[in-house]
């Protein structure tokens, strides 16, 4: 869609990984988790109700991949999805990688600690891990 932007704050959090049929993937560039962000390309939806059927459909099909991506992408003990939307009004689904020993633990991850950015290598790897793990699902 042409008339889709990013919100700045997902812009100013996190790394383009690539796009699903319906969804921008964005890698949040915090290294204490692995952690990606699905954003619908539809301009104004800040809710799943907002969607249309066929692109709610979608949504659940990207959110089911990506699941399946973070669980051979980190081999997490947990899989947090959500669409919260407090901060940023901008329609996006949380796909988290939790782990027992993770920082936040059992706690939510917003709001624990400060983010600590990949390094660029790093970042670089993750990027053509999850890109490749797309492709393969």
């Amino acid at each position: 869609m042409t008339d889709f932007t990013l919100d700045p704050r997902l812009a100013a959090d996190t790394v383009h990984a690539g796009d699903l049929a319906l969804c921008r993937v964005l890698l949040m560039d915090d290294a204490r988790f692995p952690w990606l962000i699905l954003v619908p390309r539809r301009p104004d939806a800040s809710e799943i109700t907002d969607l249309g059927a066929n692109d709610a459909h979608a949504l659940m099909d990207e959110m089911r991949l990506a699941t399946g991506v973070m669980l051979a992408l980190a081999k997490p003990d947990k899989v947090n999805v959500a669409a919260l939307g407090n901060v940023v009004p901008q329609l996006h689904v949380h796909v988290v990688g939790r782990f027992l020993s993770d920082p936040a633990w059992p706690r939510p991850v917003w709001g624990v600690g400060e983010a600590r950015p990949y390094p660029h290598h790093a970042r670089a790897q993750m990027i053509e891990r999850i890109g490749a793990l797309f492709a393969a699902a």
